[in-house]
């Protein structure tokens, strides 16, 4: 399994935290849910971090079955829809950057 995370390096503007979480759940969401090749989207908000640690309020995983559909995936139409939405909702309630990273997953379940 391939993720490719998108981590939200940053701050949400002072009060508008569920506003945020809310316009990236109502306006962003449906568009990651329709990147072609993807297996599950995973939306994940901070809750807490480590004394020190950087701030992410958001990341995202969407996993593919393979790198092929990742490219796939970015090379889409639905990339710039995403994008767009994307920005819309972070140039309102975010401050910072967002960088991505593609992983290829091991589990070890506990049995």
């Amino acid at each position: 399994m391939i993720t490719r995370y998108a981590l939200f390096d940053g701050t949400v503007k002072a009060g508008e935290t569920e506003a945020f979480r809310k316009a990236i759940l109502e306006t962003v969401l449906p568009k990651w849910k329709q990147f072609p090749g993807a297996v599950s989207v995973r939306v994940t908000f901070a809750v807490a971090r480590d004394d020190g640690a950087p701030e992410y309020p958001l990341i995202l995983a969407i996993s593919y079955p393979d790198l092929a559909a990742v490219e796939t995936a970015l090379a889409s139409p639905v990339r710039a829809e995403s994008r767009a939405a994307t920005e819309a909702v972070l140039s309102r309630y975010f401050t910072g950057r967002v960088h991505h990273h593609v992983t290829e997953a091991h589990e070890f379940p506990l049995s």
